[in-house]
């Protein structure tokens, strides 16, 4: 993100697109919604998913505190879930948010945070409504959420709460939720390990964030960045929206967190 600009340039990155809350995000052709409001956030769910709930809940419950306790800190303040009951539903918000009619999401999409809210098509129906994402999977169900949740907390401390104004920080947004949530595992770690071998990999950070190795490139620079400077240090740079000032606060250049990148991935630790 711009986001809003960004993801119109890139669909891949529309799963945190950054959608400021406003009234309407519940469209008027969907089912009557039921709002709840909890401590943390305040939930939105049609009939079709109140015997859904209280898996939901928990799943949200679990990975609120997942977050919190990797950053050891609270979220900021509550934030809005919305369980959409199907794809045109998640969908239309996203057209509406982008004020693109003929915006059509890909078929993997079904979720996005910023510090606002978490859209989500309700995640029983994923296997039908996406061609990537099964609710069964329970592990990458949990840590998908947790990845939205993390852009959720990430938002609330940043410049920009709905990461509309980034210049190239999409890899180290992505790939913080990607490296707290467990997404960044040791089957991608070794995938980037093969591709360093035979040098294929982007030679700068904007890029980090594309191909078929991103949440490993991503998620890699940033447990990069927690081993040379620390979890506090690494939850201070959330408020950053610029490489230039991310260089500029960590007192460095981006060839040299780089070469140090490479050098830990090629480590006898890894």
């Amino acid at each position: 993100m711009t986001r809003l600009i960004q993801s119109v340039k890139s669909l891949a990155f529309i799963l945190t697109l950054g959608f400021v809350l406003a009234g309407g995000f519940l469209h008027a052709d969907a089912p009557d919604w039921i709002t709840e409001k909890y401590p943390a956030y305040t939930i939105h769910y049609t009939l079709q998913d109140e015997c859904n709930k209280l898996e939901y809940l928990s799943l949200i419950d679990e990975g609120i505190k997942s977050v919190e306790s990797f950053f050891n800190s609270p979220f900021q303040k509550p934030f809005e879930v919305i369980i959409h009951p199907d794809r045109h539903s998640l969908e239309t918000a996203w057209q509406k948010q982008l004020n693109l009619p003929e915006f059509k999401s890909e078929c993997w999409m079904v979720a996005s945070g910023d510090a606002y809210r978490l859209d989500m098509i309700s995640p029983l129906l994923w296997e039908r409504e996406s061609c990537e994402h099964r609710f069964a999977d329970k592990d990458k169900t949990r840590k998908l959420i947790i990845h939205e949740l993390v852009h959720v907390f990430h938002g609330q401390r940043n410049i920009s709460p709905d990461f509309s104004e980034l210049s190239g920080m999409d890899w180290f947004v992505e790939g913080m939720a990607a490296y707290v949530s467990g997404q960044c595992d040791e089957d991608r770690l070794a995938q980037v390990r093969t591709a360093l071998e035979q040098h294929k990999l982007p030679e700068d950070l904007e890029n980090f964030w594309t191909g078929s190795f991103k949440y490993g490139l991503s998620g890699s620079m940033i447990q990069y960045l927690q081993t040379i400077y620390g979890k506090q240090r690494l939850a201070d740079l959330l408020k950053i929206n610029s490489l230039k000032d991310l260089l500029a606060e960590l007192d460095t250049t981006e060839s040299v967190l780089l070469f140090g990148w490479t050098q830990f991935m090629n480590g006898p630790g890894h």
